[in-house]
């Protein structure tokens, strides 16, 4: 009877761990600006992050159907579609293939793109395909007659520097280039990989910012944002969902695969689906 009962409770066990790393939660988010253009009203942006080389279904099936329902204006991509450990390209280059279908995909690095040197090959290749990849630079993005302006920065792994303060002066240094070509009535979108440089972007006024990279913290317990992130260490302060400071909004996606931490726990795998709306 207590192996029956421990055989029951392994198995539970394991078709909970598969569900909680397998089952794609879709989180939708509504927001609201005084600056959103008037066609913009009801632009609806899937945000994608972090899936480490990871497949929903074959090639990727089940990924792609749940974007393809929600009939997205826009998909965003913050970083680490790849991983460092195992870099498909061709898994990679299908499923963009795919999704571009769908709706516009704009793409910025992670850490895992730019952290063997393998991404220049699979980038020209992604290119060629029209996929935008944002390498510290800036697109507008028009519709009927008005534009948003989007804004993608390059991961700071780029540089090698690991000290955070340096790292803080480079990105300003990099935003403070790119915003000098946008007017300051456009609204803006930025795409960043990391959310614990929130307070810059912030101070640099971007009205919404969407960035990944926390994994939702890896293991969400009750009254916590997840217990480990890269770069926030231990209780990490951004790993999911909506933040505000001043005027800036940002949106932390909780990814999809998973890094060095191989397992996620109360965090499912998330696409986020945001809405935006002419306050």
């Amino acid at each position: 009877m207590k192996m029956l009962k421990a055989f029951f409770f392994v198995t539970l066990l394991i078709i909970f761990l598969y569900l909680q790393n397998n089952l794609l939660k879709i989180t939708r988010i509504k927001l609201s600006f005084d600056k959103l253009p008037k066609s913009f009203n009801g632009y609806k942006i899937v945000h994608l992050s972090d899936l480490h080389g990871k497949t929903f279904g074959r090639s990727n099936n089940k990924l792609i159907s749940t974007i393809n329902k929600e009939k997205p204006d826009l998909i965003v991509i913050t970083g680490d579609l790849v991983d460092v450990r195992y870099f498909n390209d061709n898994e990679t280059i299908n499923f963009l293939d795919q999704i571009k279908q769908i709706a516009p995909i704009y793409y910025v690095t992670g850490n895992h793109e730019l952290a063997k040197g393998r991404f220049t090959q699979l980038e020209k290749i992604l290119k060629k395909k029209g996929v935008k990849i944002l390498r510290n630079s800036t697109d507008m993005i028009k519709k009927n007659t008005e534009v948003i302006a989007l804004i993608g920065i390059d991961d700071p792994i780029l540089t090698d520097v690991t000290d955070n303060n340096i790292n803080r002066k480079l990105l300003s240094m990099k935003l403070e280039k790119l915003l000098k070509s946008t007017q300051q009535s456009t609204f803006k979108v930025l795409l960043s990989h990391r959310p614990e440089q929130f307070s810059l972007y912030a101070e640099y006024n971007i009205d919404l910012t969407f960035t990944g990279h926390a994994h939702g913290g890896q293991i969400r317990l009750p009254f916590t944002d997840g217990l480990i992130a890269p770069n926030q260490g231990f209780l990490p302060k951004y790993t999911s969902g909506k933040y505000t400071l001043n005027n800036s909004t940002m949106i932390v996606s909780r990814g999809l695969g998973n890094g060095s931490i191989p397992i996620r726990l109360f965090n499912r795998p998330e696409v986020i689906v945001t809405t935006l709306y002419r306050r």
